[in-house]
């Protein structure tokens, strides 16, 4: 296959593409779909909303001709989604994709994590913000306890997964887990990532003196065990990687709000809907959906990717404000996949 590669006008090349495949999640966390918002009369997107199978492997067809080799699918929760394994294998077997992970909060890995590994999945990165159990419920807005996730991990784990612990940390909520959470990944040896509580959307009362910083975490990791700084693994990576001096057990953390990662972001990102955005804090999408379903070609949905691409220039998160954070309209993480 002919790889035409498209950079942006900051000479980031296209390379990560996460696919948003379903809007609804069985948690209300605060920072992402919170319950006073995201009611029970709440209206999600209808089946025949929702990009189809053959839509999606259609436009990662697309994508892949232009550098993208890595896809991960998100939500909302994706395992909400029927029949994720069939999806997993469809994209696995497209020439181009050396990677597929997905995104979950590991409810249904007990029961999918088997077929998910079967069918080509590589990783899952899975949200859990807390051992404690009110901590937990409290970041989670349902009464699910931090044991069921824990135990979609061990699932995970033992059909073959690569697994990576995702944590979001919000000041006077759970930063007391911080530490409880990185002994638990540091003695059964999974890499954890804190992730800076961040400014997505508009529902989720954001602002700076919330944020728990890249420099507080270190510190506070650095009391369980020495460690020290370690290599990035590519172009993009978005995560500051270090590990415990003596181990190869990693944790990273992703500093969207004190340190930022724009200048060489290679990440596209489409939503359930089939929208494609260019940025996590973006405003709007491009509708990639009603594009295909109109009967555009195959050269004709390439063409406007590439359109879309070369034109980026977002770099938010350098740019931030607090009158950016105020008065930007910026897409929901649930709606865009995180």
């Amino acid at each position: 296959m002919e790889i035409n590669s498209v950079s942006d006008k900051y000479l980031r090349p296209l390379q990560d593409l996460r696919i948003s495949i379903m809007d609804k999640c069985n948690f209300r966390c605060s920072y992402c779909m919170p319950a006073e918002v995201f009611g029970e009369d709440y209206v999600f997107m209808r089946e025949e909303e929702l990009l189809s199978f053959d839509e999606i492997e259609r436009l990662v067809k697309q994508f892949t001709k232009l550098g993208v080799k890595k896809i991960r699918l998100t939500g909302g929760e994706p395992l909400l989604r029927k029949n994720v394994p069939q999806l997993v294998k469809r994209l696995s077997s497209l020439i181009g994709i050396e990677d597929i992970a997905l995104t979950t909060n590991g409810v249904h890995l007990v029961k999918q994590a088997k077929a998910l590994k079967e069918a080509g999945l590589i990783r899952v990165n899975v949200s859990l913000d807390a051992l404690d159990t009110d901590i937990f419920q409290k970041m989670n807005g349902r009464k699910v306890t931090s044991s069921v996730v824990l135990k979609g991990i061990e699932a995970a784990r033992a059909a073959g997964l690569q697994v990576k612990i995702n944590m979001v940390v919000r000041k006077g909520v759970n930063e007391g887990e911080v530490v409880k959470l990185a002994k638990y990944c540091k003695e059964q040896n999974i890499t954890l990532r804190f992730i800076e509580f961040m400014d997505v959307g508009q529902t989720n009362g954001w602002d700076f003196s919330q944020v728990v910083t890249k420099k507080e975490l270190l510190e506070k990791v650095s009391a369980i065990a020495p460690i020290e700084a370690v290599e990035r693994d590519y172009l993009g990576e978005v995560a500051s990687r270090y590990r415990y001096k003596g181990t190869n057990t990693e944790i990273g953390i992703i500093s969207s709000v004190s340190d930022t990662f724009c200048g060489n972001c290679t990440r596209a990102r489409i939503s359930a809907d089939g929208k494609l955005f260019t940025c996590l804090f973006a405003e709007d999408g491009y509708d990639l959906r009603d594009f295909i379903r109109s009967g555009a070609s195959d050269d004709e949905v390439e063409k406007k990717i590439t359109g879309i691409w070369s034109n980026r220039v977002d770099k938010y998160s350098e740019e931030r404000t607090e009158e950016t954070v105020k008065n930007r309209k910026k897409i929901e993480m649930s709606y865009i996949g995180g």
